[in-house]
């Protein structure tokens, strides 16, 4: 892993690895290297560590945050954003948003992730886990309309529980994809292997290998990219709100790609 450098948004002057280790567990799904242990999607990709959440409670500003870690990341020339987190309840009542929101326009933090994508960047975010309660649909920002919605299935390819449902308000497919978030082999921050469930680690997953390609078919913009990996999953000729357009296939990406590349010579 080339570590380009680290950013902490919501402590500024400490490390992005205080408080916990959940960025330490989503960064192992891209970044891990141990041949025999655990390889990531992307272990070769140059990666800077940005912290924008603060556990210690769940407050409308954690969105200005995340607009912070998003501007600087586009400030330093970030191509791919991978987020593992989501918004839709606060501590306040007050400040909860409904499901008449999810439209990728209402709230803040979707609509900075559809400018930082109108920008050229590949925002992939998680789905949220939230299938499993009241809510359960997706949460904000993986409503944002340009950006890589991925929700999470079982070693099976089925829907994980717990795993965030669209459709959005305005009737958008979400999430546009899924991947493995079930039974997630994960390191934490003593080096340690566990597993792990949550569409945190299924976006990582997917972003890895969204750069890989992005890498081998550099002239794509990002949205004939999602559109790319889209078309080649596996359900793509009847996608649902259950799990989008299904899981991709970046071979079958990458062959798709090479062959329009090949036709446009």
């Amino acid at each position: 892993m080339h570590l380009l450098g680290s950013h902490n948004v919501t402590f500024p002057g400490r490390s992005v690895f205080c408080e916990d280790d959940h960025g330490t567990k989503v960064l192992s799904c891209i970044a891990a290297n141990l041949p025999g242990i655990m390889i990531g999607s992307a272990p070769d990709a140059s990666f800077l560590l940005i912290k924008s959440e603060d556990t210690r409670g769940e407050h409308p500003l954690e969105e200005d945050l995340w607009t912070a870690a998003v501007e600087y990341a586009d400030s330093v020339g970030i191509d791919v954003i991978s987020s593992s987190l989501g918004y839709f309840r606060f501590d306040s009542i007050a400040d909860y948003y409904t499901r008449t929101d999810l439209d990728g326009q209402t709230a803040f933090v979707s609509r900075v992730a559809d400018i930082a994508a109108k920008k050229g960047m590949l925002v992939v975010s998680s789905a949220g886990n939230e299938g499993n309660n009241e809510w359960q649909k997706i949460t904000f920002p993986a409503d944002a309309p340009d950006i890589l919605t991925v929700g999470s299935v079982t070693s099976d390819k089925e829907k994980s529980s717990f795993s965030s449902v669209g459709m959005t308000a305005d009737y958008r497919i979400k999430p546009d994809v899924v991947a493995l978030g079930s039974h997630v082999c994960v390191i934490g921050s003593a080096g340690q292997v566990q597993y792990r469930n949550g569409t945190s680690f299924s976006a990582p997953t997917v972003a890895g290998l969204a750069a890989c390609l992005w890498q081998a078919f550099p002239l794509l913009k990002n949205t004939e990219l999602i559109k790319l990996i889209k078309e080649s999953s596996n359900q793509h000729q009847q996608p649902d709100a259950q799990q989008g357009y299904g899981i991709p296939d970046m071979f079958n990406a990458y062959n798709k790609a090479n062959s329009d590349a090949l036709r446009n010579l």
